[in-house]
């Protein structure tokens, strides 16, 4: 008689537990620890710190919320998922419900953005934009540096892509703010 070994899932707490380890970016998926591509291309940081910047720009003297980079926040339970947008943005309004947490943020940013790297398909970059949107996002971005587009994904289930020469607003999370789509992509934007 064959026993099969049933792998044990890790909750959100253990994985929080793993040591960090400067070659690997790690995620916790269902329980499962999984392992991202290494560091992005220099297009992938700067798009990343493009959008972190645009949003904080914005939000930050207004105080509206904060952007945060490669933060992680606990989307579901049993099993947990630990996801890391490469940007996000969380209101004013839900950090003085909790303020900054000691762990991860236990709910979905207002805003996720993902930068849309060479290795990404199509098909894993619009999961990862619905995924947050079930998680409670109202708002998700995906930024593909190589083709200078954003892709835009809102609660009430609208998706649309923009060029270069677009302008792309936060609405309904963040009235008021509108950048050229370029802006993400432009090196001394």
């Amino acid at each position: 008689m064959t026993t099969a070994t049933i792998p044990r899932l890790m909750t959100a707490k253990e994985f929080a537990m793993i040591p960090d380890c400067d070659d690997a970016r790690l995620e916790l998926v269902k329980g499962e620890v999984i392992e991202l591509p290494p560091s992005p291309m220099p297009s992938h940081g700067n798009t990343q710190s493009n959008a972190g910047r645009l949003l904080g720009n914005f939000a930050r003297p207004r105080s509206d919320g904060i952007e945060l980079t490669e933060t992680g926040f606990l989307i579901s339970r049993n099993p947990d998922t630990v996801r890391m947008p490469d940007v996000a943005f969380v209101s004013a309004e839900r950090l003085r419900e909790g303020g900054l947490p000691s762990g991860y943020f236990p709910f979905a940013p207002d805003i996720a953005v993902e930068v849309v790297s060479r290795s990404d398909t199509p098909s894993a970059i619009r999961e990862r934009a619905l995924m947050w949107l079930d998680a409670g996002s109202a708002l998700v971005w995906t930024l593909a540096p190589d083709s200078r587009s954003a892709t835009v994904y809102r609660a009430d289930g609208e998706i649309f892509t923009l060029g270069e020469d677009d302008i792309l607003d936060a609405a309904p999370v963040l009235d008021g703010f509108s950048v050229k789509v370029s802006e993400f992509f432009d090196v001394f934007g």
